[in-house]
């Protein structure tokens, strides 16, 4: 592949409600997207999640686009590029930075499987014709309002339900849910809020039949989480602090999770995701696939990659129209009636970028050539 053009879309989009968890409240959301052009004119695309603050990584979107501005483009349109595992090694001297080599690959993955004729899940070994949605939820006003929420996803079909929960927030939300729906699917996500001084509270959770606690303990911890499970019956499931492969094989060591939340820009793309899927389902560790309220662009990776056969846990992976009141792709993301989403077997991502609404939402667009 030899890119002439990579350009950045700086987008600003209004989340269809406000959406919050132990880290803060997120109304509106910064969207970068990126193209790459090759010589005979095809097209990739991509999407960057880094957040406007550094709440769930270091990286924010104006770091990770300066990094691509800077440092990744400049590799990129300087070489012809065998593959996307060449990407990889080309940016290896770039240290961290995860989320803008993702963005990047994603493009690179999109215009390659374009190229090629082959789907995006073709191309990471995906053998399911549909995945298993799920939804999350922020933490809300109220009670009430939260069991309306949960009321209204499992209405629309969505096969299990993660709430958010923090100090303060966390048995109370989840007894009224049992209370309500009974032994629904049911799993609950800390981001990172507690410590092991809160045991207590975490041991109350054991009593509710949920299919694991998510990230509970420290963003960067793998030795006090192999502490916590060994006090706790529900499963702990990591996000945070599984960033590489590595983490992972000392998570299995030490016995801090028996599931994975892979999220590929967090671990830096889809071919770094699906490895690490790959060897959990080695380890006998489960896995499913984590959202950072993408759009439809980023959305088709995920829905790619859930389709591997080492996805044995619902996804957090919703309708276009449980965050955005309109998508920027076409066709936008639709749960079937079994609470599904369907797996695009065309070439590349499977949709289509929409450019009137990339104009529509568009903040500023940075472009370099070769």
């Amino acid at each position: 592949m030899e890119v002439r053009r990579l350009e950045l879309f700086y987008l600003r989009m209004k989340l269809r409600d406000e959406f919050r968890t132990s880290f803060g409240s997120v109304q509106e959301r910064p969207v970068v997207l990126v193209r790459v052009e090759e010589r005979g004119g095809e097209e990739g695309w991509g999407e960057l999640v880094a957040d406007d603050g550094p709440w769930y990584s270091y990286e924010t979107y104006d770091t990770s686009s300066t990094i691509i501005r800077n440092f990744i483009a400049p590799i990129v349109l300087q070489r012809e590029l065998q593959d996307v595992y060449d990407f990889h090694a080309a940016v290896s001297r770039i240290r961290g930075y995860p989320m803008a080599k993702a963005a990047v690959e994603e493009a690179l993955l999109d215009l390659y499987g374009r190229l090629e004729g082959k789907s995006i899940a073709d191309i990471v070994g995906g053998v399911r014709k549909e995945i298993v949605s799920g939804v999350s939820i922020g933490i809300k006003r109220s009670i009430d309002q939260l069991v309306s929420e949960v009321e209204t996803r499992l209405e629309e079909g969505y096969r299990r339900i993660k709430i958010k929960i923090e100090p303060g927030h966390d048995v109370e939300p989840v007894k009224a849910i049992r209370d309500r729906f009974g032994d629904i699917p049911l799993q609950v996500d800390a981001n990172g809020a507690y410590t092991l001084r809160d045991m207590q509270v975490l041991r109350k959770l054991d009593n509710y039949g949920l299919l694991m606690i998510e990230q509970p303990l420290a963003w960067d911890d793998l030795v006090e989480h192999s502490i916590l499970s060994r006090k706790l019956t529900t499963p702990i499931c990591l996000d945070e602090s599984i960033k590489t492969l590595g983490d992972l094989l000392v998570a299995y060591k030490l016995g801090s999770c028996e599931i994975v939340n892979v999220k590929p820009a967090r671990v830096g793309g889809i071919l770094g995701a699906k490895e690490i899927l790959e060897t959990a389902a080695r380890l006998g560790i489960g896995a499913w696939i984590g959202g950072m309220l993408e759009t439809g662009v980023g959305r088709a990776f995920l829905v790619a990659l859930a389709s591997h056969p080492a996805v044995n846990y619902p996804n957090d992976i919703s309708a276009s129209d449980r965050y955005w009141e309109e998508d920027i792709v076409e066709p936008p993301w639709k749960l079937t009636s079994n609470g599904t989403l369907e797996v695009p077997r065309q070439k590349g991502i499977g949709v289509e970028v929409r450019t009137d609404l990339t104009e529509k939402y568009l903040v500023e667009k940075w472009t370099a050539t070769k």
